[in-house]
């Protein structure tokens, strides 16, 4: 069971895979793919919250700021040991300390599912997929509401 939790699931992606890294835009509200290199990522078909991905932007962080919806309770979740690039902990920590920046990369891009991105000034980046709160209702069985949208089976 330990095998499977930790190294059997996990399938590396590559950036076309992983359908690429995108920022909201605050003036459409739209999601926009930025430009990223040195991408290495993780996933599993298994769950829809075990994507993880590291990389650097080549835009400037400054302009991505004043673009980008940010986000302020960001947390990254736990990556697997073996994909060393991710170091949750370290990035939550930066986090809080306010030296790297959350960004929402794209809202419901699975019903209930949300694209979290961490860009820090130097360019080194980091995504995970997080339950949003219409996915946490679908998932421990709570009513949703009417800000959820319709889910397509």
């Amino acid at each position: 069971m330990y095998y499977l939790q930790v190294y059997g699931f996990y399938a590396k992606v590559d950036l076309e895979q992983s359908k690429g890294i995108s920022l909201v835009n605050f003036a459409t509200l739209e999601p926009e793919k930025i430009e990223v290199v040195n991408f290495q990522g993780i996933d599993a078909d298994s769950s829809p919250i075990r994507f993880r991905a590291c990389f650097e932007i080549k835009q400037s962080f400054d302009l991505l700021k004043e673009k980008y919806m940010k986000l302020k309770d960001a947390m990254p979740r736990n990556a697997p040991k073996w994909f060393e690039c991710f170091n949750s902990k370290r990035i939550g920590k930066d986090l809080s300390a306010g030296s790297a920046t959350a960004f929402l990369g794209r809202k419901n891009f699975e019903y209930g599912i949300d694209l979290y991105v961490v860009i820090y000034p130097d360019g080194r980046g980091y995504a995970w997929h997080e339950l949003n709160d219409c996915g946490e209702k679908l998932y421990d069985g709570s009513a949703k509401d009417q800000s959820c949208p319709k889910r397509v089976e």
